[in-house]
Order: structure tokens, then C-alpha cells, then sequence
């Protein structure tokens, strides 16, 4: 979690230099510096417990998912977005223990200029490459659900491929300013990883900082918001129109997997939305940070658990391989694909002439894991 300071700097030159030490809250997209100084000693170590922890359960967790899926699962376009996914909250969680010292040591960055760009970079490259993964995936299953045909011909390995990388890219440029004006510079006797605008003097960066905090809303939360939701209004209102009762256990997957998501990421953005907009108490920016930092942190290394248990009652998780959870979990169910596509063709067939091309459909698909249709993304 990138540390970020409760509102903007500003500099003005006056004879000698002042600085308005006003500076904003935490996001990868502002003058990003914590200053939460004022923040009791013990809420510190309660928060930097909190962040370790989602280390050790994040590693452990993606890292065995990763693990099942990389190596362990036969390549399918479904366990190919669910890849990368984990992939991403991998990342994240890789960088966990940095920000535990860094909230140990009361925000003062001990890591140097160079792992100021490369942690923040990392944490926004996790941050997009989340939630694009997730709106890519929703919009796969809005059309694997409403147009099954379609995308019974057209939903291929190499496409997939070609969508993942775009995502990678994507937020490989969207990260990139965080390499350019990241910095490191000493405020009240602590070290501060900051970005920094001023290219001038008598530059008032607020506007610079209000365009870099909208850009990632838009991208990173609100967008993708609007796509997902869409894309399963859509699905819900096919499914009720063609009857379809059987879901699939993916779509629950996907469903908590985007919930969980935004659970954790609105809490984030909200609080620097906060400080952008208005002054607040430092109470309030106390509750806010500490949602922040919660939901940032079971986001991206709580939310795979989600994966085994939603859907299934607890026990029979545990009466299972953890080969027979994950291929449950991640592979789709061919019924719900053979369903959409019967009753999308019902209306110009007979019921003879739809149970064949169910049967042809199916069988184009993997011997082994055969789709399903479905929900979601974090």
C-alpha cells in the first residue's frame, strides 16, 4: 500500500521557498506520502500486524494457486484469466512487508529513492492489472452467456493471449508515471516517498494532482464499475429469459471475486477522493486510512480463499484433493453452455436438431475441461 500524505503540497517562491504542508492521502495517484504521524503508536503496530499477515497468507495462498493453475490444470481460456489474476495479487502481496516496516518505523521511508519508484510502480501495476483483468473477464462471460455461439467459435487460447498481454501493457503505462515522479525527500526530520510535480518555482500543482487522481479513478474503479455491472445485468436478464437455472459454480466464483474487489478497493479511493475534495478531521482520515489499508489488504490476499469455498458448503471442500477444489472452482461446467446454446436454437429447431448441436459444440471444446457460462472481478 503506497503511503500518501492527507493533502497536497504546494510551493510558492516568497524570497525563500515555503511549503504549504498540506499534503494528500494515500493513492498511487497523488503527491502520495502518509503523513499520519498523529496516528497512536499502538494503531500503528495493530495496522502493520494486519499488512504482515496478509503477507504470509497471500504468498502462501497465491502462491499455491499459481502453483495448481500454472502447472497442475490443462490450458483453458477460463484458467488462463484466472492465471494471471492470481498473478496479480501475487505481486501485491510480494510487496507487504516493506509497507509493514514502513508503518513500524511511523512512515518514515528507510528503502532509498530507488525502491520508492519500484514499490509504488509494483503496487499500481497490481492495482490495474487487477481490476482490467476482471472487467475482461466479466465481459467474456457476458458474451460466453449471451452469445454462446458466437463465442463457442471465437473464444480461443490465442485471442486470450493476445487480451492478456493488452491488459499487461495497459497497465504497464498506466504505472509508468509512478518510475518518473516518485522521490524521496525529508520532511520533519523523516524521509517521505512522494510524487513530486513542481517543474517550476511558481507551479501550483494541485490541478496536476487533481487530473492524475481522476485518470486512475476512472480507469481503476469507476469504468470498469459500469462495465461489470452492465455486463451482468445483461447476463441476469438472459437468464431469466431463456430459463437458464443452472448458474455454474463459476459464476459465483467470479461474483465474489468482484465483490471482494470493490470491498476492498472503494474504501481506498473514497479516502482519496476525501482529501482531494475537502478538509477533513484527522479522525476521519484515521477511519478512512485504516478501511483503506484493510480492504487493500484482504483484496488482494484473502479474496483467492473465496475461490474454494463459495458455492460449496465448508466440509466437502475439505473431503476433497486440492486438484478436485481448484478443477471445481475454475473450470467451467459444460452444462450451462449446453444449455444457452439448446435454448438459444430451440425457437428455429426441433428438439432433435438441438440435442445435435449441443453434442457438436461440446465436443470441440477440451476433452478434459469443457466450458461453462456464468459473473465478474476484485
Amino acid at each position: 500500500m503506497e503511503r500518501v500524505g492527507d493533502n497536497y503540497s504546494r510551493q510558492a517562491d516568497q524570497g525563500t521557498m515555503e511549503k504549504n504542508n498540506t499534503t494528500i492521502s494515500l493513492q498511487n495517484s497523488s503527491n502520495t506520502e502518509m503523513d499520519i504521524s498523529h496516528l497512536p503508536a499502538d494503531t500503528n503496530l495493530v495496522v502493520a500486524i494486519l499488512i504482515f499477515t496478509s503477507f504470509l497468507v497471500g504468498i502462501t495462498v497465491n502462491g499455491l494457486f499459481l502453483w495448481v493453475l500454472g502447472m497442475k490444470m490443462k490450458r483453458t481460456v477460463n484458467t488462463m484469466w484466472f492465471l494471471h489474476l492470481i498473478l496479480t495479487y501475487l505481486v501485491s502481496s510480494s510487496l507487504m512487508p516493506f509497507f509493514a516496516v514502513f508503518v513500524l518505523l511511523n512512515f518514515d521511508w528507510v528503502f532509498g529513492p530507488i525502491m520508492c519508484k519500484i514499490l509504488l510502480f509494483s503496487f499500481s501495476l497490481g492495482m490495474f492489472s487487477t481490476v482490467f483483468l476482471l472487467t475482461t473477464i466479466s465481459l467474456d462471460r457476458y458474451l460466453f452467456t449471451c452469445y454462446p455461439v458466437w463465442s463457442q467459435r471465437n473464444r480461443r487460447i490465442p485471442l486470450a493471449r493476445k487480451v492478456i498481454a493488452g491488459v499487461w501493457l495497459a497497465s504497464l503505462a498506466l504505472s509508468t508515471p509512478n518510475l518518473a515522479f516518485l522521490e524521496t525527500q525529508e520532511e520533519e526530520g523523516k524521509m517521505k516517498c512522494s510524487y513530486s510535480f513542481i517543474f517550476s518555482p511558481n507551479q501550483d500543482d494541485f490541478h496536476v494532482y487533481l487530473a492524475f487522481f481522476l485518470v486512475r479513478f476512472l480507469l481503476a474503479f469507476l469504468l470498469p464499475f459500469l462495465i461489470i455491472m452492465t455486463c451482468y445485468c445483461r447476463i441476469g436478464f438472459e437468464m431469466k429469459k431463456k430459463s437458464l437455472l443452472r448458474t455454474g459454480k463459476i459464476s459465483k466464483v467470479l461474483v465474489a471475486a468482484v465483490a471482494s474487489f470493490f470491498i476492498g478497493w472503494f474504501p481506498y479511493h473514497l479516502y482519496h477522493a476525501s482529501q482531494l475534495f475537502k478538509e477533513v478531521p484527522k479522525a476521519t482520515t484515521q477511519v478512512l486510512w485504516d478501511t483503506a489499508a484493510t480492504g487493500v489488504c484482504f483484496n488482494i490476499c484473502f479474496t483467492p480463499i473465496l475461490y474454494l469455498f463459495v458455492g460449496e458448503k465448508f466440509q466437502e471442500v475439505f473431503k476433497t484433493s486440492i486438484f478436485t477444489a481448484f478443477s471445481k472452482a475454475f473450470v467451467d461446467d459444460p452444462t450451462s453452455l449446453e444449455d444457452n446454446i439448446h435454448t438459444g436454437k430451440r425457437a428455429d429447431q426441433n428438439h432433435s436438431e438441438s440435442s445435435m448441436g449441443k453434442t457438436s459444440v461440446l465436443q470441440a471444446e477440451s476433452p478434459t475441461f469443457k466450458p461453462q457460462h456464468h459473473q465478474v472481478n476484485l
